[in-house]
């Protein structure tokens, strides 16, 4: 052989070499990714060719299922439920792929988990058809589609906790949208549909209850006094109160809500919470507890990380400045700037901002004896059977800190939080015979546009079963009420009632 033919045949050679090498590389290395990737409509198609399984609300009913049809795609992906619970389940789309639930246990649901092998090597032995498992999840029927009714298409969300174990009982957004459309088997349908929702100004597929972050207003006040109850104070402690507060570093007088004075110099702490004074939560941030002491307690509540495994979840909600300081303490890698900064964060204002998840965990906290549990959506994974292969336990938020606040501070907290809903803000958060400790806030946000409504707080108060956050965009006005109370206190009431299974209105 010559040597130009050499050279040609080694050259084939080495390319041959290198697709055989990049074959193995993909189907190896890259094989998960492209198997999981949401626009594979090859993998889209072979999971309609066996019957997804169902996700289904704590007591039985199922909010999202498969149904055979006689077209090409063997089953059409149904959501009984609609609205009400597609912040929940999410959508499988031929086209646009999933989200929520849906995508999460994606490999459940199709049967291909590993936890399902078994199963299917049973089905391919006997010629069964083939299933995916389903997802039980913690959401209650009654409190879900009470907190989507009361919502009443308003942008805002609303999430339930059990304090007790951090199961979610209810996870509602608004405005909504409905599933169905976006798994018609006609692409025309679906791409419609899909087009309407991407236009809507009003972002009806933002999961809002875990993706948007809002100032939390006076619900921050929570935080602030669950550091100063463990700096010393307690409800009874007077404590400072001016009409305005003037930090040091600025000539800027931070005033109370409407300019309302606290009635004297100094007054109780549990009447500065009650009333929600912002000069006196101002001023003990800056002059009494400092800025590490507000950003530790903050953390401790989950403020920066919701621990939730949701795709697109929040996992960084602020409480300082957007600036990060690699020397700051704690997981957030970030400070309070100065003490104007620290005057404003303590009314939950400046940069401070959660999601309304960590709004229920908050109130969660406080209600479970100063122990914060990690959030969970899914109760038990079942194969097609219905028997359980794995079941969610209750966990710390943090097991290696597992006390966000000491169970003698909570107690204390509980009943200042009580107050509020006695005798303060949050009058109409109030459910006959049942004590109720809460939280309202009115939070600014962008020029020009109203505050936002908020509501934090548990029920009862002597043995919590549930803890609620409410958020209403833009729902404030600059009048003379407290809005947080006024707009968000009804609804959590409903949303507790409902948990409690109390009829509504007492």
């Amino acid at each position: 052989m010559n040597a130009p033919l050499r050279r040609v045949a080694i050259a084939v050679l080495a390319l041959f070499g290198l697709l055989v090498a990049n074959a193995n590389y993909v189907q190896v290395f890259e094989g998960d990714k492209l198997r999981t990737d949401p626009g594979n409509t090859r993998v889209l198609l072979d999971e309609y060719e066996r019957q997804r399984g169902s996700i289904v609300v704590d007591g039985g009913t199922i909010i999202a299922e498969s149904r055979p049809t006689n077209d090409k795609l063997k089953y059409l992906r149904v959501y009984p439920g609609k609205d009400k619970y597609a912040s929940v389940t999410g959508y499988y789309s031929v086209i646009y792929g999933k989200s929520g639930i849906e995508q999460v246990e994606n490999d459940l649901l199709t049967g291909s988990d590993n936890r399902l092998f078994t199963r299917r090597l049973s089905d391919l032995l006997t010629g069964r058809d083939p299933r995916g498992g389903n997802v039980v999840l913690t959401i209650q029927k009654r409190a879900q589609e009470t907190a989507y009714q009361k919502l009443a298409n308003r942008a805002g969300a609303v999430v339930a906790l059990d304090p007790r174990s951090g199961a979610i009982l209810a996870l509602a957004s608004s405005p909504s949208f409905d599933p169905n459309p976006l798994t018609s088997h006609d692409p025309k349908v679906i791409r419609a549909a899909y087009d309407k929702l991407s236009a809507d100004e009003n972002d009806p597929m933002v999961n809002r209850a875990i993706n948007e972050r809002y100032p939390p207003g006076s619900t921050f006040k929570v935080v602030i006094s669950a550091a100063a109850l463990q700096a010393g104070l307690t409800p009874e402690t007077q404590v400072p109160c001016p009409r305005t507060y003037t930090p040091p570093q600025t000539s800027r007088p931070l005033p109370n809500f409407n300019g309302e004075t606290c009635g004297a110099d100094q007054v109780p702490f549990i009447t500065a919470l009650t009333n929600s004074f912002n000069t006196a939560f101002a001023k003990l941030a800056v002059e009494r507890l400092h800025e590490p002491a507000v950003r530790a307690q903050a953390e401790a509540f989950g403020i920066t990380d919701t621990g939730f495994s949701m795709p697109l979840s929040v996992s960084g909600s602020q409480v300082c400045s957007r600036d990060r300081d690699p020397q700051a303490p704690g997981p957030s890698g970030c400070r309070i700037p100065d003490d104007p900064a620290l005057a404003q964060s303590a009314i939950g204002q400046r940069n401070v901002a959660i999601t309304p998840l960590q709004g229920a965990m908050l109130a969660a906290a406080v209600a479970n004896h100063g122990q914060l549990m990690r959030p969970h959506l899914v109760k038990e994974l079942q194969a097609p059977d219905l028997s359980v292969l794995d079941r969610t336990e209750p966990e710390p938020f943090n097991p290696d800190q597992p006390q966000t606040l000491p169970p003698q501070a909570a107690a204390e907290l509980t009943r200042m939080m009580v107050s509020v809903v006695d005798k303060g803000t949050g009058r109409r958060a109030r459910i006959n015979g049942v004590q109720v400790a809460g939280k309202t806030g009115t939070a600014q946000n962008a020029t020009g546009k109203q505050p936002h409504a908020w509501f934090i707080g548990f029920a009862p108060a002597d043995n919590p079963q549930v803890a609620v956050a409410v958020v209403l965009e833009n729902a404030g006005t600059t009048g003379s009420e407290v809005t947080g109370g006024l707009a968000a206190g009804p609804i959590a009431k409903a949303v507790m009632e409902a948990v409690l299974n109390i009829r509504e209105g007492g």
